[in-house]
């Protein structure tokens, strides 16, 4: 449900492996709804990501590890990262910091902010727009009973069929 700013926030649900290009799919999932926005980024981001995502220990500072660090350090704090926009198949996204009582917006490729995101624990959110234009909602599972139905013609087929015929090897039963 969008935000009085028409923002709806989202999580990061799963990274996924494009089996034509070296590109990676991150899934962000509507908190909430069953709704998915697949945005591509490049393996470097996607590892980024990851690193952080599962807390693996890394003996030297990643870029986006970088990044926060020298925010930290100029006393800013990371708020929130916005994805605002798709323009021609390209996200647009925006890092909004508070440094010294200014909030400020940093355009930034979705890939990075994600990345910075995970890092500096802070929400994700997607314009509601966006999430119009580019999410999915994945087909309900087929209930039971219509499988069932489904299925009821298969039956009708196997009751139809003469058993009594397969059972003597195709030939006339003697008398």
């Amino acid at each position: 449900m969008p935000r009085d700013d028409g923002m709806v926030e989202v999580t990061i649900d799963s990274i996924r492996v494009s089996l034509m290009s070296q590109h990676r799919i991150v899934i962000l999932k509507d908190t909430d709804t069953e709704r998915f926005l697949p945005i591509w980024i490049g393996p470097y981001e996607a590892e980024a990501i990851t690193v952080s995502l599962q807390e693996m220990e890394v003996q030297r500072p990643l870029t986006h590890d970088l990044l926060r660090n020298v925010l930290k350090t100029l006393g800013a704090e990371v708020l929130r990262v916005n994805i605002t926009e798709l323009k021609d198949d390209v996200f647009f996204a925006r890092i909004i910091m508070q440094v010294n009582g200014r909030v400020l917006e940093i355009d930034s490729r979705p890939s990075d902010a994600l990345a910075l995101s995970v890092r500096a624990h802070v929400p994700i959110f997607v314009a509601e727009s966006v999430m119009q234009e580019a999410a999915s909602v994945p087909e309900e599972e087929i209930e039971s009973e219509e499988g069932e139905e489904r299925l009821e013609v298969f039956k009708d087929f196997v009751e139809s069929l003469d058993m009594d015929d397969l059972e003597g090897g195709g030939s006339e039963p003697e008398e």
